[in-house]
């Protein structure tokens, strides 16, 4: 199987191999991960285990090349490439196979242009509500609306809420563009069989 993980940036321009843009959800400790360095982050213990915090780099090394990486980017919408640049860093020295992807356009434009041979991928759903993306603008989330950036951002796959699934958007990236789809975040056998039904693969848990 191939392995989704999500990362984060850190104060000193780390990426960081985390769901979360704050700890404490998953972890011990509090506060953003933006305002804490590498360093401090790869200290904090995941609850009730061992095991802490790793780059995306620490990723790279354990994994060796053995299954691909999908790699989504987090973002805060406000248009900073640091996290991207470092992305490309890291990746420039790694052979395994590996895509990036992002809710953000913006971000999914960076990889583009700052890593045009990585296979790129947008991930979406079907409305983007203010309470859901207080980051983002009024403008952001309208382009985000319907994949209707793909013309600038020129996505490789999209990967859609399996809830959400079958919606028009997807449905036309799919099958009137030849785009890839992929469902998240797969996790009962109903939404198994909705990702069979109507995507390429799914992104899943458990």
């Amino acid at each position: 199987f191939a392995i989704e993980c999500d990362i984060q940036l850190t104060s000193d321009g780390e990426a960081m191999v985390h769901h979360d843009d704050a700890l404490g959800r998953l972890t011990e400790g509090s506060g953003a991960l933006l305002g804490k360095t590498a360093a401090e982050l790869k200290a904090v213990k995941f609850k009730d285990t061992d095991e802490r915090m790793m780059t995306l780099g620490d990723l790279c090394s354990l994994v060796a090349g053995r299954v691909p990486l999908v790699i989504e980017v987090k973002s805060h919408f406000d248009g900073d490439r640091k996290l991207l640049k470092r992305m490309a860093e890291v990746l420039a020295t790694y052979s395994g196979p590996a895509v990036g992807m992002s809710f953000d356009p913006d971000q999914v434009l960076g990889l583009r242009e700052l890593m045009p041979q990585l296979p790129r991928g947008i991930v979406a759903e079907r409305e983007y509500t203010e309470a859901d993306w207080p980051e983002a603008s009024v403008e952001q989330r309208r382009g985000m609306t319907h994949l209707r950036h793909a013309f600038g951002t020129r996505p490789h796959f999209v990967a859609y809420w399996v809830n959400e699934l079958p919606s028009a958007a997807p449905w036309i990236a799919r099958k009137v563009f030849g785009l890839p789809l992929l469902t998240w975040t797969v996790r009962t056998q109903e939404q198994r069989t909705r990702a069979a039904r109507y995507a390429d693969q799914m992104i899943f848990e458990g």
